[in-house]
Parts: C-alpha cells; sequence; structure tokens
C-alpha cells in the first residue's frame, strides 16, 4: 500500500455519491458569522458537489477557520443556512463531517493506534481497519509509540488518519498541511484525492496550494 493513498477499501463503490435518486451537494446560503460581537462576514453563500473540493482563501481574520467550524456546528450561524443534500436522513450535518482543526486532538499518554481507537469508537459509524489507516499517513512503524512522543508533522498524519478510519461523506479541513514535509504534503494530496474520487465533499481552508484540483472562496476582510 503507497503511503500517499487512503486505504484499498476506502472507496469502493463510491460510498458518497449518492443517496438515493440525489447526488450529494453541501450548500450554504446567506451565511452570516459573528464573533465576540463582531460581523467577520455575511451574505456567504457556499456549494460544493460531490467529487468536488472548496479551497477557502482569505487574509487572516477574514473567518476561514469560522466558516469550516460554523459548517461543522461548532460555531452559532447567526443567519444564513447550511444543508447537505442527497444526505443520511437521519444525520445531522456534523455527524456525517469530519472537521480537522489547527489544534491535533490527541492524548498523549496513547499510543498512536490506542488515540486512532478511541476516535473510532467515539465517532462511530461505519469503521476501516485503524492499521490499514495508519499505514496509509506513513505511521505504520509507530503504532505503539506514545502520541506524546511524536513530531509535529507526525501528530498532523495521526489526525489525518482519523479521517479515514471513520468513513464521513464531508471533510472540513484547516490548513490540512500544516507542519508537514514535502512527502507529508503529498500524502495528504493523495488521500484527499483519493476521498473525492470516491464522492466525498472537501472544504479546505488555506494560504497555499492544496495539490488537488478544487474551486476557490476568496472571503474579504482582514481581522
Amino acid at each position: 500500500m503507497s503511503a500517499s493513498h487512503a486505504p484499498d477499501n476506502w472507496n469502493n463503490g463510491s460510498p458518497f455519491k449518492a443517496t438515493g435518486q440525489f447526488m450529494m451537494r453541501l450548500t450554504g446560503q446567506g451565511l452570516e458569522c459573528v464573533r465576540g460581537g463582531r460581523k467577520i462576514f455575511s451574505g456567504l453563500d457556499v456549494e460544493v458537489p460531490a467529487g468536488q473540493a472548496l479551497a477557502v482563501t482569505g487574509a487572516n481574520g477574514a473567518g476561514k477557520s469560522s466558516l469550516l467550524r460554523m459548517i461543522a456546528g461548532l460555531l452559532p450561524i447567526a443567519d444564513g443556512a447550511v444543508t447537505l443534500e442527497g444526505g443520511g436522513d437521519d444525520l445531522t450535518l456534523a455527524e456525517q463531517a469530519h472537521y480537522l482543526g489547527h489544534r491535533d486532538a490527541l492524548k498523549p499518554a496513547l499510543t498512536v493506534l490506542e488515540n486512532l481507537e478511541f476516535w473510532r469508537a467515539f465517532l462511530g459509524g461505519e469503521a476501516t481497519d485503524g492499521t490499514a489507516s495508519l499505514e496509509a499517513v506513513g505511521l505504520a512503524h509507530a503504532l505503539h509509540l506514545p502520541a506524546g512522543f511524536l513530531s509535529a508533522g507526525q501528530r498532523r498524519r495521526l489526525s489525518i488518519a482519523r479521517l479515514l478510519a471513520v468513513k464521513r461523506p464531508v471533510w472540513l479541513l484547516d490548513e490540512p498541511t500544516s507542519a508537514l514535509d514535502t512527502r507529508g504534503q503529498a500524502m495528504v494530496a493523495g488521500v484527499m484525492a483519493d476521498h473525492l474520487r470516491g464522492g466525498g465533499i472537501i472544504l479546505a481552508a488555506t494560504h497555499g496550494p492544496l495539490g488537488i484540483s478544487a474551486s476557490e472562496l476568496r472571503i474579504g476582510g482582514a481581522a
């Protein structure tokens, strides 16, 4: 298995391309973000169909991270609405999305594999083999190493493995290649490309190239 691609069974049957008769589509209309009583952005429209990626760009403080957190259900939406057409009728958008933030949510005392097993149990849903997910991100050699000994780049790789370990159609990625070297960035690009080929959706806040084909949404207004 190549370290730059998802596990072999990741997109067999293209699991995210359609539910019933509808192609999946993430849509946000008239979105407004308010933080600390200050309007960050308003009237923002977002549309990402299955199999496509959207790069969210803009100056520091423009609201890129806030947009992802709003879609993930981690921040209130001051105005507007976000919907996932063609998703699971019995699931919320948050239950169908992975959010990868700036901080790698890891327990330092647990091993690499134990951290991933924790997230598989916590998130629930359809899971893939944890060891295969770690192999895909280049951490097969560190399965039993406590996460507290990982470098910043290795911690990021472990967070990326979480995206592979539990299948969810929407990926909300905040600077996904942060702390990664050139090979790590290529690995992330391969993982994202595999997700899109399986009919997944990606929104990624970024200040640089993602390494995959993506539309761009630029949010104006610096902090």
